[in-house]
């Protein structure tokens, strides 16, 4: 299963988001779910570092694959973190909408930071 976990600062802007895991919906090189997931978490990280001059702090597993994590610097204008959050945000939905089709292969939770 694929679990995707977005950390969210007090004030509610997301600041990270960690995906784990292999979906298993299908053979490799076939599963749906899988490219989805990736496609939608590497456009997120790309557009930041596009459309808001963002690069974020990456670690993945380059080897095994299962594991991506992306962080926000804290160091940014206010027109960054608006552009960022946009991107950071239409990832969280898009995510959500596959684990409404398929759940039973992804979980996304939000987690505050206090």
């Amino acid at each position: 299963m694929i679990k995707g976990t977005f950390y969210r600062i007090e004030s509610g802007t997301i600041h990270q988001f960690r995906i784990t895991g292999h979906a298993g919906a299908g053979a490799y090189g076939e599963d749906v779910v899988c490219a989805a997931v990736s496609a939608l978490s590497l456009n997120a990280i790309n557009s930041v570092a596009s459309l808001a001059g963002v690069k974020m702090q990456v670690e993945a597993d380059q080897e095994n694959g299962g594991f991506l994590q992306a962080t926000i610097s804290e160091d940014l204008t206010q027109e960054q973190k608006n552009v960022a959050q946009i991107l950071l945000e239409s990832l969280l939905l898009g995510l959500e909408s596959i684990q409404e089709e398929y759940q039973q292969y992804i979980q996304v939770q939000t987690i505050t930071n206090h």
